[in-house]
């Protein structure tokens, strides 16, 4: 009898002992990248209006744009030393306005430059851990969410995208790894999300 209570005493002491944080699991990894500011920040999409280059017009962005009657343009001379013509003044068509109009702060509506948030990010599963050490690398799927009409017709849903982030053992715990540097491995996950793949 004595020997049941301290085991159970001892494995009480064990369990205590131990945080969430020090095993690192694939629910952890799960919440620690879809927690993590990075993951969290929303994708902006930037809209020049006036003269624009004709690379800038003929961009894939751009070119939805024009489909969905938001933009039009009209050739305008390029500035001088800033790009070879064709230029364009591009306007907001009435469509274009009211569908920007909800989608950026009252006192930007007047400005010539717009960044509008389109999308943000799902974390689909983790699907993988590799540890060695107290250094490990965890692979993950993700895909983008459209916050509004405009982040529809910019990014589809479907798509997934598979990354790659390293995560780190401290004295409290895995934790994703936030800076490069030398002395450690593993990819940040701001480097993660930039450097994603299309998943086939």
């Amino acid at each position: 009898m004595l020997k049941k209570l301290i085991l159970s005493l001892f494995g009480v002491l064990v369990l205590s002992s131990c945080s969430p944080r020090d095993v690192l699991t694939r629910r952890l990894a799960t919440d620690l990248i879809s927690a993590s500011s990075a993951f969290k920040t929303p994708q902006q999409f930037s809209l020049q209006t006036g003269i624009v280059t004709n690379k800038d017009y003929a961009s894939p962005e751009y070119l939805v744009l024009q489909q969905h009657g938001w933009i039009s343009a009209s050739t305008a001379r390029c500035s001088p030393g800033v790009a070879a013509p064709p230029c364009w003044d591009v306007l907001l068509t009435p469509s274009g306005v009211e569908t920007v109009r909800s989608l950026v702060p009252a006192e930007g509506t007047d400005k010539t430059l717009f960044s509008i948030p389109v999308a943000r990010r799902e974390l689909i599963a983790v699907t993988g851990i590799s540890k060695q050490g107290s250094v490990a690398d965890v692979d993950f799927t993700w895909r983008w969410v459209p916050m509004n009409e405009v982040g529809a017709a910019l990014y589809s849903s479907d798509l997934r995208y598979s990354s790659t982030v390293g995560f780190r053992d401290y004295d409290d715990g895995w934790r994703l790894v936030v800076a490069q540097s030398a002395a450690r491995s593993g990819q940040t996950l701001d480097d993660a999300l930039k450097n994603a793949e299309h998943v086939q």
